[in-house]
Order: C-alpha cells, then sequence, then structure tokens
C-alpha cells in the first residue's frame, strides 16, 4: 500500500552535516561507551534518535525573537513575555521558568509531600520524575489502563489511568497519604500515548472528591491535544489551544519540560492555576536551585524563544505533520513484521524489544541489546524504554521488571526528513533478521539513580 505522502509546514534554511563512521569504528566507540548509548560522542553518531528534548529545531521567528532578549537578573521584559503566552495557554495565574522539566520537579514534588509514607499516582511517572519523587522520600505509583500493555491491539487513549484502579489505591493508602496525583501527557513510557479528556476529567473529577491536588506532566501536551482533535468525538472542531485549556482546566499546576512542545534547546515550566501559597514555596525553592524567579536558570534569550515556540507547536499543520512522521516510521517496521507499540503515538516508535528478543531475560535489558545493535548496523543512536530505565527497586534491590521491553526511536522536532526515516528503518530490518545472535547484559557500573544514563555493561558472553 502506498504510504501517505508527508509534506513538511516549513522549509530548511540551514543544514548541519552528519557522518556515517565505519562499522569497525562504530563497534569500538560502542566498547568505549561501556555498551550504553548516552556515552557515544554525538560526532560518532549518524541519525540520533536517542531523544526528542532539545534536540529539534528552532524556526527564524524563534531566532528572531532571541535578538530581542532581556538579560536583567530580576523583572526581565522577556519573563512577562513568556508569562502572558503561559497564562494565555493555560489560564493559570502563576507561571515561573526553569533550566528545563527536571528543574521544576526537583522544586515542585517536595512542596507537596508533608510528612512520611506518601505516594505520588501517574498514569506513568518518567524516569527522573520517577527519581524526583523517590528522592524526596515519597513513591511512586503507575496506574495506566491494561491496554496500554497489549502493543499488537488498536486503542486511541493507551496512555490513560485505570479509572478504578486509581480509586482503589486512594482508597487504600488513605486520600491524606496521597501528595498528588501526575497526570503525564502524552504519556511517555507507555508508547508516547496519549490521554482522552474524558480520562482527564475524571480524573480531576475523584481527586476532588478525595482532596487532592493533580498537575500535568506536560512536556508533550500539544501533541496530546492534537490526538484528542484527531480521536475523541466532540472535539474534532474545537482549535489545538481551545483544547488545550481544558485540559489544563482539570489540573492545578503543572511541571514541563519545555525542549519539547515548547519547541527549544532549553528550558523548563511550572505554572500553579490558583494556590497562591503553594507558588510561594516553589519559588522559596527555586532560588537556591534554579534562579530568581524571573528566569529560573534561562536566559532572556531563551525565554523569548520558548514564548514563541510555545505558540508555534499549536500549529494544526506543524502538529498533523509530526505525528504523521512517527505513523510513518511505525508502519514501515509494521509492514516488516517488527512489532511495535501500535497505533503510534506522538513524539517516537515504541519497538517491542521483548518480542524480539525473547531468549534474553528482562534484568539482561533486552531493549538495550536492539539499540546497541541498531547502532553497529547503521550508526543509529536509540534508548531503552525498559527494564534497565525503571531502576531497582527500593525495599527489594532487585531489578523493577518492566510490562514491556520498549527501544525508543525518538524524533526530534522539524529535523529529519523521510529519506532519514526510511534509512532507520531498512537498518531495523537488518537488525531484525539477526535478532537470534543478539546477547544481554551486565552491569560493569551501576550507578544508584536514574542508573541509564551513565552505566557501563558488557554483553554476556
Amino acid at each position: 500500500m502506498e504510504p501517505k505522502r508527508i509534506i513538511p509546514p516549513f522549509k530548511i534554511k540551514m543544514v548541519e552535516p552528519i557522518n556515517l563512521i565505519s562499522k569497525e569504528e562504530r563497534i569500538k566507540r560502542l566498547e568505549e561507551a561501556g555498551f550504553n548509548p548516552f556515552a557515544l560522542k554525538a560526532k560518532d553518531v549518524f541519525i540520533d534518535l536517542l531523544t526528542d528534548s532539545g534536540t529539534g529545531a528552532m524556526s527564524h521567528f524563534q531566532w528572531g525573537a532571541m535578538m530581542q532578549g532581556d538579560e536583567s537578573y530580576a523583572g526581565s521584559s522577556s519573563f512577562y513575555h513568556l508569562e502572558s503566552v503561559v497564562k494565555q495557554i493555560t489560564g493559570y495565574q502563576f507561571v515561573a521558568p526553569t533550566h528545563q522539566g527536571r528543574g521544576a520537579e526537583q522544586v515542585l514534588i517536595p512542596q507537596l509531600i508533608t510528612k512520611k509514607g506518601m505516594s505520588f499516582i501517574s498514569n506513568m511517572h518518567f524516569d527522573t520524575t520517577r527519581a524526583h519523587v523517590e528522592l524526596a522520600g515519597a513513591e511512586a505509583i503507575d496506574i495506566v489502563c491494561s491496554d496500554c500493555f497489549d502493543t499488537e491491539k488498536y486503542y486511541p487513549f493507551k496512555g490513560n489511568f485505570d479509572l478504578k484502579q486509581l480509586v482503589e489505591v486512594i482508597k487504600t493508602k488513605g486520600a491524606d497519604n496521597i501528595a498528588g496525583i501526575i497526570v503525564t501527557i502524552t504519556n511517555n513510557s507507555a508508547g508516547g500515548q496519549p490521554v482522552s479528556m474524558e480520562n482527564i476529567r475524571a480524573v480531576k473529577r475523584i481527586a476532588d472528591q478525595y482532596h487532592i491536588l493533580v498537575f500535568i506532566d506536560a512536556a508533550r501536551y500539544a501533541e496530546n491535544c492534537y490526538f484528542i482533535k484527531l480521536r475523541e468525538a466532540g472535539y474534532e472542531n474545537k482549535s489545538i489551544i481551545e483544547i488545550a485549556r481544558e485540559t489544563f482546566s482539570y489540573a492545578d499546576g503543572l511541571m514541563m519540560s519545555s525542549k519539547k512542545d515548547g519547541l527549544v534547546n532549553i528550558g523548563g515550566l511550572i505554572a500553579i492555576k490558583e494556590d497562591k501559597e503553594l507558588f510561594k514555596r516553589c519559588k522559596v525553592s527555586l532560588v537556591p536551585r534554579e534562579g530568581f524567579p524571573t528566569y529560573g536558570g534561562l536566559s532572556g534569550r531563551d525565554m523569548e524563544a520558548l514564548a514563541v515556540g510555545l505558540m508555534e507547536t499549536l500549529d494544526e499543520r506543524y502538529l498533523e505533520y509530526r505525528i504523521e512522521e512517527i505513523k510513518y516510521l511505525g508502519d514501515r517496521l509494521r509492514d516488516a513484521g517488527i512489532p511495535i507499540q501500535y497505533p503510534t503515538g506522538g513524539h517516537a516508535v515504541y519497538v517491542d524489544c521483548g518480542k524480539i528478543c525473547p531468549h534474553i531475560p528482562y534484568d539482561q535489558f533486552p531493549a538495550q541489546a536492539v539499540c546497541n545493535a541498531l547502532y553497529i548496523e547503521g550508526g543509529i543512536r536509540a534508548v531503552e524504554i525498559g527494564s534497565m530505565l525503571l531502576g531497582r527497586d527500593p525495599i527489594t534491590n532487585k531489578t523493577r521488571k518492566a510490562q514491556v521491553e520498549f527501544m525508543r526511536l525518538t524524533i526530534p522536532r522539524r529535523t529529519y526528513t523521510t529519506s532519514h526515516l526510511d534509512y532507520v528503518a531498512d537498518c531495523l530490518i537488518e537488525v531484525y533478521k539477526k535478532r537470534s545472535t543478539l546477547k544481554g547484559l551486565r552491569f560493569v557500573y551501576e550507578p544508584e539513580v536514574l542508573r541509564h544514563f551513565m552505566a557501563e555493561l558488557k554483553p554476556i558472553e
């Protein structure tokens, strides 16, 4: 079947050369990196699909806005520009920038923990969110719908909360022991899967019933809004900003890595709907960790670029192209028989490596093995989103077992063409043909926190 032609809603104005080193060199570089793609030098990577965080291309409007950056330490006009844009999109009263998403997490999350033994509930915490919850002394509980784990089944909103389980956990733990509910949109660990408006609304209704605050992890909120417009009845004629405003109305605040749907290379946000006292506590914490509340670790130039990028990401032409390019790669892999999370999500194609390598146990990290093989095959850097990312259980010290061993092929925004994606597909198809020869890995060095970033591994002979 002829794939739908994808026409980017932009033209290329500046290019950056990329270089494919030899296969022999790639093998050597991977060994030097401890078989962890995070440790590869960027110059040794041909197609970089490690992350969509800060890796996209900015528009000429953003570059022009950077020239207007006000670098005042306090009260920068660039902050007030950014603040006005965030208020316009979210309807929230209070806004503070941070250097990136984990800056927002380390400031906001501890403010919600009032005693020992508390928990945060999410459809799925992503890696840094989970780490900051646990570093703050709380437990991170994931409650995603069961359809999420049937990767071959079509379900339009695989990122949804399991609402029945949500109520059961609140009752079991006690509402006073729930520090907050975090709605991750799109649901990254589930495969970049969207959350429906109906589900978000129901989560807020349950939270209000038990007097629990709700916060949105808004890194990919615009992509989630586009999926709602595309797949949820009653939203097909609404604008993306209208859908965004309704989405944010069902929460008490947000944390955001703006390096995704902010279309910038650095930046994050905290926004609080109306709780002035909570925002004051955040600002007090922000000063020693990130910077003065009107710059929060960002230059004026960065804030100007972010103010423009937040509006550009609401463009439906851009979002259509964005979602279609992910689908294009996913369809090519599915046509070749490679198992992926279906339907494809908003920012990446998630390859089900547990099915590709059933001979590799979960604690020998099958997705990491496929990532390494893909780099050797074509110089392509991907990332493991499976049991290695989950880390160890703080009580048993055993590696947590992921429901699905995903390799994430993360597509930077406005960066690669369909020719690049075809090359990625061709290389992964070759790896798939040799899947029975892939070997698991063991740790040579394992950090205590967020181990996947800095771990050193070695294939098991």
